[in-house]
């Protein structure tokens, strides 16, 4: 101690020290070198000469720095008790030094962490000694970075305790990946498509799933219907394609420009390992419409009357008896030229119903060579058109499927019906749209009375004209059809069908038919 030292700093000095005195601890007592009157007897007072006050003056000396260092000591205990947190309460001196040696001990048995020591500064208790210059509790530098000199320690465990999220052993030493939030061993990360290690530094996923990238492009990657192949990406990066609204037919937007045919009936495009039937006018068609196309008039026939019944079944009979011709696109649009009242459905007319004398080719016949094969010879005839009545004829575009032909027909017979029942010229809007209705009308019934037997197909197109069973593929095609007339764009037919539809669904067919012929205009 510091008081200590002081004491035997002249200690070639003699003195007198009593028994009975009291080195005073407490700061504001002075020290008193002189001895009690009532000392006890073996303690003799030598007599007062100028030595004795020479002795008595290094006595009250020698006091003088014992008080002085026990203030001191007292001062340093009293900030060390203010510095610390609280953790240790003041305590005498023998406690204090029992308590530091306990924790030395604990110190000298705990794992070193840094420069090969328990603490930061390399020593027990900051930058000074145990009880010198430095402080014992956090005067100098801190032990931990909170001052606690019994923050816990971390446990280390083991890094090569590792398993595989493949096979589920442990990888113990040497290579692994940490892929997918998981470790694995490099031949048990395989791609879910082709089942073989994925050792290329990039790969995809889909869902939790890894694959190559060759396998994810396989599989996720939209391929193009018509060439095949995968469809590329735009000048962003991104997979643009283009997309039938009904069949769903996916396919790079560059067929739209590269003359790539379309059918002529389902509007489908030609498959690059599919051969279309190009028929004489340059139109292409499908195999599928190809199956139940009516080619020839005399084919047409049975439906035509199949479409007179329909309407005799609503009680709109038509009278007179009205040519049936199947043309070409030629002669179709020749006819068309020659009228001069007519609406017509852009952009290629179908079907037509004439009113004017005129002489039209029509395809009377036309020869079958094998099953699906129409490259025979087409057997045309002029037909000269005479007015007996306000029609003169129908013509209806020859090739397509029996029920786009018979939509066709049962529109252009609704024109007639209006014009023999003596109909007001109508506008656009009005009169295409009751037509649209009477052809959406047939499609329903078609479909509803060829829907029982849905599993059986018809063997022949022949047969197909016929009331009765229908292959997959046709009622198909024929809720395709009844789809081109449902979202037609047009303002004549699209909008025109969609407010003839609400006011017979409204009002009745007969009813909107009398408020037609009465107004010129749809019933509200």
């Amino acid at each position: 101690m510091g008081w200590f030292n002081k004491i035997f700093k002249g200690s070639n000095q003699r003195f007198r020290v009593g028994n009975d005195h009291y080195y005073g601890n407490y700061p504001n007592d002075e020290p008193s070198a002189d001895t009690d009157a009532d000392h006890d007897d073996s303690h003799t007072q030598e007599p007062s000469t100028s030595e004795d006050t020479s002795n008595d003056q290094e006595n009250e000396a020698i006091d003088r720095a014992i008080a002085l260092s026990l203030l001191e000591e007292n001062q340093e205990q009293t900030s060390v008790s203010v510095m610390d947190t609280g953790k240790y309460p003041t305590v005498d001196e023998d406690e204090q030094l029992a308590r530091a040696l306990q924790e030395s001990m604990v110190v000298g048995n705990s794992p070193h962490y840094k420069n090969g020591s328990t603490y930061d500064n390399g020593n027990a208790y900051g930058t000074g000694d145990l009880y010198g210059n430095g402080s014992m509790y956090g005067g100098g530098a801190n032990v931990y970075a909170n001052g606690d000199i019994y923050y816990p320690r971390p446990i280390t465990f083991q890094t090569d305790f590792r398993i595989c999220a493949g096979c589920n052993m442990e990888i113990g030493h040497g290579r692994f990946l940490n892929c997918l939030n998981s470790l694995w061993h490099p031949e048990c990360f395989r791609c879910y498509g082709c089942s073989q290690p994925i050792s290329e530094y990039e790969f995809s996923t889909s869902g939790n799933y890894p694959f190559h990238k060759a396998c994810y492009r396989e599989r996720y990657h939209p391929k193009c219907d018509v060439c095949s192949h995968f469809i590329p990406t735009n000048h962003a990066g991104l997979i643009e394609y283009r997309a039938h609204p009904f069949w769903a037919q996916k396919y790079c937007p560059s067929h739209e420009h590269d003359a790539t045919p379309r059918c002529c009936s389902c509007e489908r495009m030609e498959p690059r390992n599919t051969r279309y039937v190009e028929l004489n006018d340059g139109r292409k068609l499908c195999l599928e419409c190809l199956d139940s196309a009516v080619m020839d008039t005399i084919q047409c026939q049975p439906l035509y009357l199949q479409i007179q019944e329909f309407y005799e079944g609503l009680n709109m009979k038509v009278e007179q008896e009205v040519p049936l011709l199947l043309v070409e696109r030629q002669a179709l649009n020749e006819a068309r030229e020659g009228e001069k009242n007519g609406h017509y459905h852009m952009p290629e007319t179908r079907g037509l119903c004439l009113s004017e004398e005129q002489t039209v080719s029509t395809v009377r016949k036309r020869s079958k060579h094998g099953t699906g094969n129409w490259a025979g010879n087409m057997v045309t005839e002029p037909y000269k058109l005479t007015r007996q009545c306000e029609v003169t004829a129908i013509l209806i575009l020859f090739g397509l499927p029996r029920l786009l032909t018979g939509s066709i027909l049962a529109h252009e017979m609704m024109h007639a019906w209006m014009r023999l029942k003596g109909f007001r010229t109508l506008s656009q809007d009005v009169e295409e749209g009751i037509c649209q209705v009477m052809a959406h009308k047939w499609l329903e019934a078609e479909l509803a009375a060829g829907s029982s037997n849905s599993n059986v197909a018809s063997s022949s197109s022949s047969q197909g004209l016929k009331k009765g069973p229908r292959s997959q593929y046709e009622r198909k095609l024929g809720e395709f059809f009844k789809h081109q007339i449902e979202s037609d764009a047009s303002p004549v037919y699209g909008d025109g069908f969609r407010a003839g539809r609400l006011a017979v669904h409204k009002y009745g067919l007969r009813k909107t038919l009398e408020h037609i012929q009465m107004t010129g205009r749809f019933p509200v």
